[in-house]
């Protein structure tokens, strides 16, 4: 476990390396240099939007998932999941156009779109990791005298947490690949760098804000992956 855990670990840390330095290769290290404040102010802004939008969704998707998955929700739950899918059914740009509208512009506006586009992956995936969980191991934790509560949080969720990671990961990847729009709507992100490059045919911005967001994903991912090992009841 220890060794397999560590050849992933190294073998990201290369892949890492490598994109940093085909990077200066590609835009030269004098760019790197001239934008090395925008990329930290708006890497923080980035982040900010990301990790506030998916605290919110989490906050709101697992407990939803949960209650979705009882018993006596299970018939109408299908139905529930579409006022969930409000965020995914639009495209990201009317989204925000829609929370610009109602909200403003900002950070708030942003955070609230991100949050609905995050939605739907937790709540679908928290609720099917639940409802897959095996009969006879709710069986067997009713016949050893586990209150609901108890099953829950020492059956059901660890059971289910394979599935509901998953869809934390997918929230993720949606999270971080949405946040540059919000540019759009007066909000910091590396969506600064992304379309005043498009717009002026300034290239090595374009790719810098693009690289930046794209090593992102890839950094969270990684390390929600590693979570979900650490965590697994199946990890040893």
């Amino acid at each position: 476990m220890y060794t397999s855990n560590a050849k992933r670990a190294s073998g990201f840390a290369v892949a890492i390396v490598i994109v940093l330095a085909l990077l200066v290769w590609g835009i030269g290290l004098d760019t790197l240099k001239a934008r090395q404040t925008d990329l930290l102010y708006l890497g923080q802004q980035h982040l900010f939007l990301v990790f506030t939008s998916l605290f919110f969704a989490l906050l709101v998707g697992v407990p939803s998932g949960i209650l979705l998955s009882r018993p006596a929700a299970r018939g109408f739950a299908e139905y529930i999941m579409q006022i969930f899918n409000i965020g995914n059914t639009l495209p990201p740009l009317a989204v925000l156009a829609l929370a610009m509208v109602i909200i403003g512009i900002g950070d708030i506006p942003a955070i609230v779109a991100l949050f609905l586009a995050s939605l739907l992956p937790i709540v679908r995936n928290t609720w099917a990791g639940l409802s897959s969980v095996p009969t006879s191991l709710l069986e067997a934790a009713d016949g050893i005298g586990m209150t609901r509560w108890q099953r829950l949080r020492q059956v059901e969720l660890p059971n289910a947490w394979p599935v509901m990671l998953s869809g934390i990961r997918i929230a993720t990847a949606i999270n971080v690949g949405t946040a540059p729009l919000a540019f759009l709507i007066g909000a910091s992100s590396y969506g600064e760098l992304i379309f005043p490059g498009i717009y002026l045919n300034d290239f090595p911005t374009l790719i810098l804000g693009a690289t930046a967001t794209a090593l992102f994903a890839l950094i969270l991912d990684s390390l929600l992956a590693w979570l979900g090992r650490a965590l697994s009841p199946h990890a040893a």
